[in-house]
């Protein structure tokens, strides 16, 4: 419902259920147009290469000690705030968690909200939600804004008014599936994923009409009984498999593909699988834990890149594709680079999907090396957990070299800045049965620090060289997402709610804020009224501790929150 404005303050396609329209080339238009315009922030990452770099300068590494907040808005909700603004025109829009329970559109040059949407979330979904009651934002497109919901619906609202254009079911959430993360608008449609890998949900991606919501494709992201890869799975595993596009995608125009990453394949247990060891042979279980290129218009899968085949060790392969062209010995590459929870840092031709280079950016015991001719990892086997067997000191774990919170890239110092963690783990197989809408684990993995005294690291990794530039140590996992700008600047928040402008060559913190609650979501920056602000939402996660045991003690340090706080010079 709308209220009225408060108070101010690979290689081959998988035989996928399509129903496929005739669709316009090139990305969305206004998507387009308003990426080109320095003061925008149309889309989660800003752009569809999901870049998160500005090109915006005036705050820069010699003035940035003079930023002060601008204004606040409490988003009247706690637990996992984790939304990355948007700016369209001089109108901002955030999503709140639990639902979202509320989405907002602000004045974005005084914070004074012009109306509210409150959708009616079920009460029972948090219970369906693996890691929270999390929205990490809205996507926009065609004067509508977008909004994907844990109750399994993905709306459409006016973006002038607030006011619901249309809704469609994508999943029901009582299987153990929610959309946490904003959809991707390219061309005319509105395409999303969903949560749901620890459920054992069959994962898919779908495209919406951006006019109409009628479905235009759908593909499954594990194959169905005799279609092209279901060889990679044991008997019917495939159908309770997980695989589950949930974060964010990224486009190509040139090329006309999408790329979203897949999670872990349901159960965490291998043995339901295929074979409980490193030997596993075919059953790699397609098309879990990968970067997977997708024919837009059709939805079809193009190539995939396995970064954790017959995956043991909850190793999502979610995490977001950046996309840029890299000078590599001598030749210019289109790239797509990826931190992947496994903790190798993979580049890619984006085009082809050949794999280029991929090197450990955090300590890593589980495997040697990536096979660049096979792209499959050198597993250490005794790493590899099986039932009745506890692999012991496997590093990363299973929150990953990185999790969700976003990465930047800038182009000016050739640096990505990657919001790492250091954690490791031991692991080892159990029993386990699927029940509809319970978890669907078949592990049991206590955590422990990894070395070096710290547990969390903003690294600034060179993908050419595969090596770090410099890094920034962190009391605390799971730590905020990073921004990039021209005017030299690394934006981040860390765990123990502490936002900080670092000069983006050297890694000197130059300005800092504590905002009273840990930050996981990615920060944003834009103009209004021909003045640079940049923005942030705050509010630590409250579930994700409770994986790591005594060690997320650390992350609970700050109270609970739920605020966006915007700064200026």
């Amino acid at each position: 419902m709308k209220h009225p404005a408060l108070t101010p303050f690979g290689q081959m396609a998988l035989a996928a259920a399509c129903l496929v329209a005739a669709l316009p080339a090139g990305a969305n238009d206004d998507l387009v147009k308003l990426t080109g315009e320095a003061g925008q922030w149309p889309m989660y990452s800003r752009d569809y290469a999901n870049t998160r770099y500005s090109p915006l300068a005036e705050i820069g590494t010699g003035n940035v000690g003079n930023l002060k907040l601008a204004y606040s808005l409490q988003l009247g909700s706690l637990r996992s705030n984790e939304a990355t603004p948007i700016v369209i025109g001089d109108m901002m829009y955030v999503s709140s968690s639990w639902g979202p329970k509320t989405v907002f559109a602000l004045d974005a040059r005084t914070g004074a909200v012009k109306w509210q949407y409150e959708p009616e979330i079920p009460g029972d979904v948090m219970q369906y939600g693996c890691c929270d009651v999390v929205s990490r934002g809205v996507a926009y497109g065609d004067g509508k804004i977008f909004v994907g919901q844990l109750d399994g619906q993905l709306v459409a609202l006016d973006a002038k008014s607030g006011d619901e254009v249309w809704s469609v079911k994508v999943v029901n959430y009582k299987e153990g599936a929610v959309i946490t993360s904003p959809p991707l608008v390219v061309k005319n449609m509105v395409v999303t994923g969903f949560g749901g890998g620890e459920y054992g949900v069959r994962g898919y991606l779908t495209a919406y009409d951006i006019a109409t919501g009628k479905q235009l494709w759908r593909t499954f992201t594990t194959p169905g009984e005799g279609e092209p890869g279901s060889e990679s799975w044991k008997g019917d595993s495939a159908m309770h498999g997980g695989g589950v596009p949930w974060l964010v995608g990224s486009f190509d125009a040139k090329t006309n593909t999408i790329f979203y990453g897949t999670s872990n394949p349901s159960p965490w247990s291998n043995a339901v699988r295929g074979p409980d060891s490193s030997d596993y042979g075919k059953f790699t279980n397609l098309y879990t834990s990968a970067t997977v290129a997708f024919d837009a218009d059709t939805g079809k899968i193009k190539w995939h890149i396995q970064s954790t085949p017959h995956d043991a060790w909850d190793f999502d392969g979610v995490n977001e594709s950046v996309l840029t062209d890299l000078k590599i010995d001598g030749k210019t590459e289109p790239v797509a680079m990826k931190a992947d929870r496994n903790g190798f840092f993979y580049v890619a031709n984006r085009e082809t999907g050949k794999l280029i280079s991929a090197k450990p950016f955090v300590p890593m015991t589980w495997a040697t090396g990536i096979d660049l001719d096979t792209a499959r990892p050198i597993e250490i086997a005794e790493k590899r957990p099986r039932a009745g067997f506890k692999a012991m000191d496997i590093c990363p774990n299973l929150l990953g070299g990185k999790n969700w919170q976003p990465m930047s890239f800038d182009p000016k110092t050739g640096l990505v800045y990657i919001p790492a963690n250091n954690v490791c783990m031991d692991m080892v197989g159990t029993e386990v049965q699927y029940k509809r809408g319970t978890m669907y684990l078949g592990k049991e993995f206590p955590a422990k620090a990894g070395p070096g005294g710290h547990l969390g690291e903003l690294v600034a990794w060179d993908p050419v060289k595969q090596q770090k530039a410099w890094g920034i140590k962190e009391a605390t996992p799971f730590n905020g997402g990073a921004l990039s700008t021209a005017g030299g600047l690394v934006f981040a928040g860390n765990n123990s709610g502490l936002f900080r402008a670092i000069d983006a060559s050297s890694g000197s913190v130059l300005w800092s804020m504590s905002l009273g609650s840990g930050i996981g979501a990615g920060p944003m920056t834009f103009t209004a009224g021909g003045k640079q602000y940049v923005a942030v939402v705050v509010g630590r996660t409250s579930s994700i501790p409770a994986f790591i045991g005594d060690l997320g003690k650390t992350m609970l340090q700050t109270p609970e929150g739920g605020a966006l706080f915007v700064f200026s010079l």
